[in-house]
This record gives structure tokens, sequence and C-alpha cells, in this order.
């Protein structure tokens, strides 16, 4: 048991565990009860103390702009894994209110042993975590299972751009890449009464902007995740070198499940070296997989304001600077933002499709975030609106990827410069015609622009 987890994906925080008592796991990143590292950390320490264990979720009342949308695909997404925790002898604790109140209140109440919880590089989490380890007297112990290697481990600071990083992950991949134990049923029950929320009670009790509402067409939780990893593999993955065409059924349809951690990438590479597929598809999956989405974990840790113009490099602020004051060839709302009612039918496309499918192809995604910068009349503006669109609408959005894939698109984060051109000055510039030449601009427009869209506000949240 002590060789499970290896010690270099956790950061322990107040000593280990020396008395036999409860251990807690805090949920709040890795929404699965299958292949989680923090969970079987939380149990190789339990039973090692001869204790039971319990998994403790916290639901936030409200959290970055996040709606009904995506607390309904968390919540029963989370149905199946409570079904998967109960099999294995480890009940489900939820709270509803602030996290680290909730938690430091379950601390007082069962006095654990131990407190594992998640590694997130997102400013609010660290605030949770840092209360937590300043008020509670147990030791807390942080496991990365978001990342195959560590974000501590592949890099001490920001890095510069793929190609700095990249190196550093794959020298870490053989010692942390390895196959996740079997999460047998634990042999010390719980038998501690403790106050818990239900379903019904946390749904009830949401106070979130229901406009947005769920989406109907992409089941939530780990067996769909698995689902849509097996459809990936077996029908699409070969086609995925094409994946910058968003007419193509090309793409992994992952993220959402990513987001929420009802799957983790190690999982998903893992599963691909057992199927024995290699070769440029594969190559070009795992860049994104592995070194894009860690690489932006490595943005957020060691970037204080991630969402924020600040956080851009300094080459990209000094540029945007000297073209603040050009003339913009049009200036939209957030209103006609949110709407989809700009001059440009491409543009709208896409935000229909975020809108409607709680998705946006990670192509268009950069097309739209650019025009959005080329459209509002400061890149500070720019940027809070395509974080507000994405964050509101996206089953993927509140999370490193997205804020790094916004500030790449705006701000140049993890690019270089390019030709000096109005508004965007060295910014990596899209237009229109750029992707006419790589896809049918028409069909996909026809795609998006066909209906009206029932999920379009009538206007936007206050």
């Amino acid at each position: 048991m002590d060789n499970l987890v290896n010690p270099r994906r956790v950061r322990v925080h107040k000593g280990e565990p020396q008395r036999s008592a409860p251990v807690v796991y805090w949920m709040h990143r890795e929404f699965r009860g299958k292949d989680n590292w923090g969970l079987v950390r939380a149990r190789q320490e339990a039973l090692r103390l001869g204790a039971p264990i319990a998994v403790v979720f916290c639901l936030a009342p409200s959290f970055l702009g996040a709606t009904l949308r995506q607390y309904d695909f968390l919540l029963r997404g989370l149905e199946e894994t409570a079904e998967s925790l109960r099999a294995a002898n480890i009940p489900l604790i939820m709270r509803s209110g602030d996290p680290a109140e909730e938690i430091l209140g379950l601390c007082s109440e069962l006095h654990p042993a131990l407190v594992v919880t998640d590694f997130d590089p997102l400013r609010i989490k660290r605030k949770w975590l840092h209360t937590l380890i300043e008020h509670s007297a147990c030791p807390v112990h942080e496991v990365d299972s978001r990342n195959i290697v560590p974000a501590w481990i592949a890099s001490s600071h920001r890095e510069f751009m793929a190609r700095t990083f990249r190196p550093k992950i794959h020298r870490h991949l053989q010692e942390f890449l390895v196959p996740y134990p079997v999460l047998d049923p634990h042999p010390h029950a719980w038998s501690s009464p403790v106050f818990s929320e239900t379903f019904f009670s946390l749904r009830a009790g949401l106070k979130v902007d229901n406009r947005v509402q769920p989406v109907t067409d992409r089941e939530p939780g780990e067996t769909a995740a698995q689902a849509a990893l097996d459809t990936f593999l077996d029908m699409r993955l070969p086609d995925y070198p094409f994946r910058n065409d968003p007419n193509k059924q090309a793409c992994s349809n992952l993220s959402p499940y990513l987001h929420f951690g009802m799957i983790s990438a190690q999982a998903i590479v893992l599963a691909i070296r057992r199927h024995g597929l290699d070769g440029e598809a594969v190559d070009g999956f795992i860049e994104e997989l592995v070194v894009r989405r860690e690489l932006s974990d490595n943005f957020c840790q060691y970037t204080q304001e991630y969402d924020k113009v600040a956080g851009f490099p300094e080459w990209a602020r000094r540029s945007l600077e000297r073209h603040r004051r050009d003339p913009r060839p049009y200036v939209y709302s957030d209103e006609q933002f949110d709407r989809a009612e700009t001059h440009d039918m491409l543009w709208n496309a896409a935000q229909r499709q975020l809108v409607r499918s709680g998705t946006l192809h990670s192509y268009m995604r950069m097309y739209w975030a650019k025009k959005i910068l080329e459209w509002t009349e400061k890149p500070e503006h720019a940027l809070e609106i395509a974080i507000r669109l994405n964050d509101r609408y996206a089953l993927d959005g509140r999370e490193t990827n997205g804020y790094t894939g916004i500030a790449w698109s705006i701000g140049g984060v993890h690019d270089r410069g390019w030709s000096e051109r109005p508004v965007f000055g060295t910014i990596r510039y899209m237009n229109a015609a750029g992707c006419r030449r790589k896809f049918d601009v028409n069909r996909y427009i026809r795609t998006w622009m066909t209906e009206q869209s029932s999920l379009l506000p009538a206007s936007v949240q206050p």
C-alpha cells in the first residue's frame, strides 16, 4: 500500500497523521471514484491507520459565473459517483455553503486524522486550501490528480511556451504514468453519525441563473465519460489531424468530462496504450491532452492574475498599449455579443454553438476570442467579455484551460509576436478568410444559424 501513490504527487501540509481517526477526502476538482489519486491517497492512509474514510463535497452557492447548466451537469454526474463510493463502503457527505467554512465546520465535528484534497491552481481554490491549512488542527495532504506530471514537479516557474514545457513533461512521464489501483471496498465502515445534504436539497437550494438551461444531448458522469472515450478511440481518433475543421467529427468531446474530473487524462493515455495506438493522430492528441492542458495549469499556478491583462507577457502588453486608441472596425456591447448580434455570421455561429451546446470547437474558440478583442474598445473589456461568456455557457469554463486559451487568443500567452497590425499590434491575427481556407465556413454557419436557439437569454445576467 505504501507505494500506491507516488509521494512526489502529494504536498504535505502540517505533517503526517499520528492518530487513529477518520480520514476525509475533500473532493472539489476530481469528481470521480475511479482513477483518482486523491481518493487513493486518502484510502491508503485510512488503511494504514485502521480507520474509516469519507468523501466530502461542499456545494458553493455560486461559483465564477456558473449557471444552472454547469450545476446540473456536476450534480447529475456526482450522483453516479456517490453510488460507486457506496459500493466501496465509503460515504459521500454533502454540504452547501462556503466550502472553506463548511470543511472547517466538518473538521470540528469529526476531528479527522487527515484531510486529503485536490490540487487546483485557481485563486478561489487556493484561498479555500489556505483557510483549511491555517485554521484546521489536522494535517492536510494536497494531491495533484489532474495532471499526469504533478504541476510542482513539471516546473518551478511559469513557462514561456509549449516548446519550453514539453521536454519537462516527457522527461517525467515514465515516472508518473503508472496504472491506477482498483478501488476495493474499504474494510473499516463509517459509523459516525453526521449530517449530509441530499441531492434533492442541494438542487432546491441553488441560487443560480436558470436561464441557461442544461444541455440535453450529453450525459454527465463517469460511465458517460468512458463511453465518450471509447467512441473517440474506436471511431474518430484517426481523423484527429483534421481537428481544426469544426465540420468534422474529429475532436474527442471529452473536455466537459475532463473539466469536471469525471475522467482523468492519465486514464485516457493508459487506455491508448492498452489499445496499442500510435502514429500522427495519437501524437497530436497527446500533445493537446497532456502538454497543452498541463501547460494551462502551469500558467494559472504561477500567474496570480491569469484572468487579467496584467497576466499577459510583457511584449504583448506593450503591443496592445501602443494600439489602445486605434479605431475599431466595429464596437459591440456585452448584450450584442451575448445574443450573437454582430455583422460576422461566422462569429455569430460560434456564439450560437457555445450557447446551444455548452461547447465551442477549439479552433473556433480562438477565432471567437480574437474577434472580441477586435470589436471592443480596450483589451481589458475584451478579456472580461470572453471570460464571462465562456464561463456562463461552456460546460468546460471556469478552469485553467479556458483562462489560458483566452489569454493566448487575446494576450499572446504561450505565443510569440507576429506582424504589426491595427488593434492587435503583434498579437496573432485571425480572420474569416483564413477560416475559409481551412474549412467550409458556410456549412458551419448553416449548422448553427438555421434556427433560433431557445437557450439565448432575453438579456445578459444582471
